[in-house]
């Protein structure tokens, strides 16, 4: 595995000390991810991209009325955030009350997590993180992939989709409006989120399009290329079969941006628009996006965003 690390600061210039040098890994199947504890022997792990700071938590007072694992709801510069406590979350015991806090950016809003403290920026393959699915451990619904480190030891990454979805509650898909013809349209999208596959049917059902999923890029690349080489064999352009698609931007073994890179290299998807749609909202990881030539980004989890970027697409 590839490895690199760099201790972390406790401030937000020392988070993002190096924000530019990481929009270039777009393209390389390369992320990074902070190292943190929740008081237990076992390493968990964010991407660096969804965390805008980490520090002291100080006082934190509970508010009443608020979901299992949410402490509090407070204000950092500016922005009313709920704070939640992810080892009472996630069914975990800790020893002490956790003291430091990550905050993080997910579809455009801040919210705090309670840890017991942070170790280090690391960066890996994605070929190398594999999908949780069929875990059986409690808190394994909240873990969406799992990577190794040189000394063996294995680093869970947080499915914050799911843990959000399980606090507050899945987003509501609004009245979406029906493509015309939609049943001869087809649009395929690929996401490694239980969650966020299931909103992006609900989307796409209610328009009346037909869709194909994956549950990683590795393998939406193999049934995206069986599907090319089909549509070769045949003479019947693959556009008359798939009009569309949709990528998250972190997905195990292959990420949003290299399964882009490997459509946009292939002639026979000439024609095809590729949509990221990611939690992943700065300004960077749009960089990121336009970099290996994603032709359209829309944050999660707007159902309205999501079809109206779709609607002119589907023709």
């Amino acid at each position: 595995m590839s490895y690199s690390d760099e201790m972390m600061g406790s401030s937000e210039d020392g988070l993002l000390d190096n924000i530019d040098a990481r929009t270039n890994l777009a393209g390389t199947n390369k992320m990074e991810i902070l190292l943190f504890s929740l008081g237990s022997e076992e390493k968990f792990g964010i991407n660096v991209f969804k965390v805008k700071e980490v520090s002291q938590a100080g006082k934190i007072t509970r508010t009443p009325n608020m979901p299992r694992g949410v402490d509090s709801i407070v204000s950092l510069r500016g922005h009313v955030m709920p704070v939640l406590n992810l080892a009472e979350f996630m069914g975990m015991k800790p020893a002490s009350p956790h003291q430091t806090m990550m905050v993080a950016e997910y579809n455009t809003h801040i919210l705090g997590f309670l840890v017991e403290g942070v170790d280090r920026i690391i960066r890996v393959d994605w070929d190398k993180v594999r999908a949780a699915e069929g875990m059986l451990s409690d808190k394994g619904a909240l873990i969406t992939a799992i990577t190794e480190l040189p000394d063996g030891s294995l680093v869970s990454l947080l499915d914050v989709e799911q843990i959000l979805s399980n606090a507050f509650g899945e987003a509501i898909v609004g009245n979406v409006e029906r493509v015309e013809s939609g049943h001869d349209l087809c649009v395929f999208f690929a996401d490694d989120s239980m969650v966020a596959r299931r909103k992006i049917a609900e989307v796409l059902d209610k328009m009346g399009v037909k869709h194909i999923q994956a549950n990683s890029g590795r393998e939406a690349w193999d049934r995206l290329k069986t599907m090319a080489d089909a549509a070769q064999s045949t003479g019947v352009p693959l556009h008359d079969q798939v009009q569309a698609i949709l990528t998250d931007a972190e997905m195990p073994e292959m990420d949003g941006y290299v399964l882009t890179q490997h459509i946009k290299a292939d002639h026979r998807f000439d024609g095809i628009p590729v949509v990221m749609h990611s939690s992943l909202s700065s300004d960077a990881n749009r960089a990121m996006g336009k970099r290996v030539g994603v032709d359209y980004y829309v944050p999660k989890f707007d159902s309205m965003i999501l079809s109206t970027t779709l609607r002119p697409l589907l023709t």
